[in-house]
């Protein structure tokens, strides 16, 4: 099964432009928010996050039922978040 997880949008990266740093549970990545390019995405603003990839804007509700779905997985998000902490990438 794949899922999305909700990441909200810290900061976008003027030299790249495809590029912005989201903090998805606790962990702040880069990913890559070019699918998004029609969406006016600033700080603050709620992504969709898959391998990497913001494949949808949502809102902070929609996030947040998510999340709640995500959390009663158990140990499974718990493990997908720890691969997420101790990643090298952004």
């Amino acid at each position: 099964m794949c899922l999305g997880i909700p990441g909200e949008l810290v900061e976008r990266l003027p030299e790249h432009e495809d590029l912005a740093v989201v903090d998805v549970s606790g962990v702040r990545r880069r990913i890559n928010v070019g699918l998004l390019a029609d969406e006016a995405l600033a700080p603050g603003d709620w992504v969709l996050v898959h391998v990497g990839f913001a494949l949808s804007k949502i809102s902070e509700l929609e996030a947040q039922a998510v999340l709640d779905y995500l959390n009663g997985l158990g140990q499974a998000y718990e493990d997908e978040l720890d691969a997420l902490r101790t990643s090298d990438i952004g």
